[in-house]
């Protein structure tokens, strides 16, 4: 019973935390065009090909893991769960942070930064590069080099979001190639002709549902995921190069909150 319970409290959570904008939207589009399907054919069936579905998604999924290595293509289904999940850090509550920060260093100095909580790991191991008496521009290049890194691997898992976009429709079409030679090698009983027709256009349909509807959107998500993070690891940087300077805590905050949006900088300013 208490398992059950601990279980039914993480999956709750779970969904308290998920992107509400992301899950809403891909429930929408499937349900906008599963209901047009019905209200078309009177059912889901005539859309529903298994030697269509197995082109599409099976030839898609093996061209596609050709395009990367084994470790980024086996990657990239853990990201497809990131898309459904908004990003934790909170450039507001960083800056907070900064500031309190700011305040200790300057005044018992660098040494009593030494401890002190941070909000994520990047910024803690900013932090304990001043601690350790890294001076500005030793600061900002390591920091820097790991923001590279981040965006590049980032960009791997892009490419392989962009290669499923790119090989489904083509996988269709291929599906859909393969259906019109079957069809035009028996054309002895016309009435056939339509119905196989039909079954020869599904891969092509489904081709365009996945790159458009499930990874495209995927994709575009996790870039704008990308862009916050990057984003925010250059505040991050910018904060602890005016700690390194001993610039005053209200100084910081100010070049800090321009960054943010004008409602968050107010209640920012208000704090």
């Amino acid at each position: 019973m208490a398992l059950i319970l601990l279980l039914f409290s993480q999956t709750t959570t779970r969904a308290l935390k998920m992107d509400l904008a992301s899950l809403i939207g891909m429930l929408g589009a499937l349900g906008m065009i599963a209901g047009t399907m019905i209200s078309s054919a009177g059912s889901l069936g005539p859309f529903i090909d298994v030697p269509s579905t197995l082109i599409v998604i099976g030839g898609t999924f093996f061209a596609v893991m050709w395009t990367a290595p084994l470790p980024v293509f086996l990657s990239h289904f853990g990201a497809m769960a990131k898309c459904f999940l908004p990003p934790v850090k909170k450039m507001d509550d960083m800056i907070v942070r900064m500031v309190e920060l700011a305040a200790i260093a300057r005044k018992d100095g660098m040494m009593a930064l030494e401890g002190q909580e941070c909000t994520d790991k990047f910024f803690e191991g900013g932090l304990q590069l001043l601690v350790d008496g890294a001076d500005e521009p030793k600061l900002v290049k390591q920091l820097n080099a790991e923001i590279v890194a981040m965006k590049a691997r980032h960009e791997q898992i892009h490419g392989v979001f962009s290669a499923w976009i790119d090989i489904a429709p083509a996988m269709g079409m291929i599906g859909t190639l393969i259906g019109l030679v079957v069809m035009l090698g028996n054309m002895s009983d016309p009435k056939a002709i339509g119905p196989a027709m039909a079954v020869a256009l599904l891969t092509t349909l489904y081709g365009a549902f996945f790159a458009n509807v499930f990874f495209g959107p995927i994709r575009t998500k996790l870039e704008g995921y990308t862009t916050y993070e990057l984003n925010y690891r250059a505040l991050v940087v910018e904060g602890l190069r005016q700690i390194a300077r001993s610039e005053s805590p209200r100084n910081i905050q100010d070049v800090l909150a321009s960054s943010l949006p004008v409602k968050q900088r107010e209640s920012l300013a208000a704090a």
